[in-house]
């Protein structure tokens, strides 16, 4: 087993899915990890379970849809364990295969204040801490649905780019204060957000799966990890198919919007 470089990890989003199975690959590996959400019986029992396995982790209730507070609840968080090494911004919601006809505002706003909104705001708030010590990484698990524009799920889709956008443009800037950033672009991976999906899912994988193929990925500092192959390969091809074409082949396999 390999052992990781970073020692002290925070990961945001962690009370499932992704997020837990990636806190259970570091703690593996020899890295203490914050598991920080909002469900705290969830947190607690994931804690438990990598202390089992001889793991160091801790649990730390925090919603991210809370933006204005991040930069203060991380930044003493970071003083208080002595330097985070590694953050991953991976909290999230999907977005309900919503399109133009059925998206309402209040919707769209919630996703936005999780999915971009939260995510930069986490980002931003370990960043501060890392430029003032001159090192660190930071991790963004954004999804390859932000890569083509689609006429479903507009508002996951949407926030899934800008926040694509923002880290690659931080990753620029970061480079010569010290600082790594990763962005993450997955397609399809199982959890109880998948779980909720009433549309084919091509290509999913595992969160242990997906888990490894991140953490390697951050290891490495890796600009940008995309997986699985296939969905990758996908989503190339759709990239060179007229977009009438994609946007109409969407539609037909699109589920009915929430409440329909």
């Amino acid at each position: 087993m390999s052992t990781s470089s970073a020692k002290k990890v925070l990961i945001t989003g962690a009370s499932s899915g992704i997020g837990a199975s990636l806190a259970r690959r570091y703690a593996q590996n020899g890295a203490q990890v914050w598991v920080a959400a909002r469900r705290k019986d969830r947190l607690d029992a994931l804690v438990n379970e990598i202390e089992q396995q001889q793991g160091k982790a801790t649990a730390v209730v925090l919603d991210v849809q809370q933006a204005d507070d991040l930069e203060e609840v991380i930044g003493a968080l970071d003083d208080e364990v002595g330097g985070f090494d590694v953050v991953v911004a991976n909290a999230g919601v999907g977005g309900g295969g919503r399109t133009a006809s059925s998206i309402r505002y209040a919707d769209a706003k919630r996703v936005f204040e999780i999915n971009f909104m939260g995510a930069i705001a986490t980002l931003l708030a370990a960043q501060q801490k890392m430029m003032a010590r001159g090192r660190g990484q930071l991790v963004a698990v954004s999804s390859l649905a932000g890569e083509i524009a689609l006429p479903v799920a507009l508002d996951y889709g949407a926030t899934k780019a800008g926040f694509s956008y923002f880290v690659r443009g931080m990753r620029h800037d970061l480079k010569s204060k010290g600082i790594g950033v990763t962005l993450i672009l997955p397609g399809f991976v199982k959890s109880e957000m998948t779980d909720k999906n009433k549309f084919p899912m091509p290509f999913i994988i595992t969160a242990d799966q997906a888990a490894h193929i991140m953490w390697r990925g951050i290891e490495k500092n890796t600009a940008v990890v995309r997986f699985p192959l296939a969905y990758r390969l996908a989503f190339l091809f759709a990239g060179l198919v007229p977009s009438s074409l994609v946007g109409w082949a969407a539609l037909r396999t699109a589920p009915p919007p929430p409440d329909a």
